[in-house]
């Protein structure tokens, strides 16, 4: 019976990752055409702006502006505008494509895993080096995708430091941040992956990501907090960033543990880290130096007070 339950898994696996293989070769032929379109707008309009490049200098030269200038320069900025914004959401679309090739290529992992199949970027568990782990964890948050939203637009729930909807759920293969028992009874959060959900028992399962066996943890929905699914624009959006001296968790440099930690400074452009102190008793002040954090590896602080 269990041999083949696991047959139809395994073969339920294939079918996905043929499926999944299908789709993101059409995605990325789209792509491909998104771009192109891209390039296009972009000829096109750069003609307009040379115009009104060409328009400044003349009024400089005759220094006055008279109603032609004002009429023609009025109709070259409408144009520059909208060619703008034609660009932008060709850019949005693509941004959207990408996004759900990066989706496809996480259920195609998950399905390949369940299958058995590994590719040479992620070999199976038993087989990892931690050098390759660590570059597999920088290569994710090197590649968070930075959320870009329109004027007005609020940065959703899981952007930089916003917290998750109250009934958020993490999906199978979501990164996380997990408390378990460790071998000598403390607890610690690690970085775990999300293998299930029960929603009878509110509980998760979870692997830790750097175990090489094959035991899991289940825990309540308390003790896992999802990490970010964008990075927060500091340009656009600082709100969704913690600010200097916020009590987070951070993952510590080289390691899969979560510690906590005070933000010392937080980024200034959007590709830029957070400069953290980490809670150290071997300082006289109690914290390391600045150390920094990728947006993708810190979160909010559940505990309040120094154990």
């Amino acid at each position: 019976m269990r041999r083949t339950l696991r047959g139809l898994c395994v073969v339920a696996a294939v079918m996905a990752l043929v499926s999944a293989d299908s789709r993101i070769a059409e995605l990325l032929a789209e792509l491909q055409r998104l771009l192109g379109h891209t390039q296009e707008e972009r000829s096109r309009s750069e003609h307009n702006l040379i115009n009104i490049q060409k328009t400044h200098e003349r009024m400089q030269t005759e220094n006055k502006i008279s109603p032609y200038y004002r009429t023609k320069l009025r109709g070259l900025y409408t144009t520059a505008k909208a060619d703008a914004e034609a660009e932008c959401n060709i850019l949005r679309k693509a941004l959207d494509k990408i996004a759900e090739i990066k989706s496809l290529l996480e259920e195609r992992r998950i399905a390949a895993k369940i299958a058995g199949i590994y590719s040479d970027a992620e070999p199976p568990r038993k087989t990892m080096r931690r050098g390759v782990l660590m570059t597999l964890l920088q290569q994710s948050a090197m590649t968070l995708p930075l959320w870009i939203g329109k004027p007005g637009d609020k940065p959703p729930p899981l952007c930089g430091a916003m917290p998750a909807a109250g009934d958020y759920v993490a999906k199978p293969g979501d990164k996380v941040a997990a408390r378990v028992k460790a071998v000598d009874g403390d607890e610690q959060w690690i970085l775990a992956e999300v293998v299930s959900y029960s929603h009878a028992a509110n509980k998760y399962e979870v692997d830790d990501i750097d175990e090489e066996g094959k035991e899991r943890h289940t825990l309540s929905r308390r003790r896992v907090i999802p990490l970010p699914q964008w990075k927060a624009n500091p340009e656009t959006d600082p709100e969704a960033l913690f600010q200097r001296e916020q009590l987070v968790l951070a993952l510590y440099p080289q390691t899969t543990c979560f510690y906590r930690a005070l933000i010392h400074a937080p980024p200034q452009r959007p590709q830029d880290d957070y400069s953290v102190l980490f809670e150290d008793t071997s300082y006289a002040d109690g914290y390391s130096p600045p150390l920094n954090v990728a947006q993708r590896y810190v979160v909010a602080c559940k505990e309040t007070k120094k154990k």
